[in-house]
């Protein structure tokens, strides 16, 4: 299933998954470069989803903070 994420990186809150109105917000802690926000946001979907991480793919938006996700569940 594909979700629409908006993403905040270097957040205090983190990791937190928000769902306001339908749509996905995802808190991390790490900072937006090198990846690892994105590592930070398919940990935290993973967990909020209840699957292994390996089934979270970012499939647009690598380099956005509005990103599509593709959740095997």
């Amino acid at each position: 299933m594909q979700h629409t994420v908006r993403v905040k990186p270097s957040s205090r809150r983190g990791p937190l998954v928000e769902v306001v109105d339908g749509e996905l917000t995802v808190h991390v802690r790490e900072r937006a470069g090198e990846g690892a926000a994105n590592e930070g946001v398919v940990k935290a979907l993973a967990a909020h989803f209840g699957v292994p991480p390996r089934d979270v793919r970012i499939v647009r938006g690598h380099t956005a903070r509005i990103k599509r996700v593709e959740v095997d569940e």
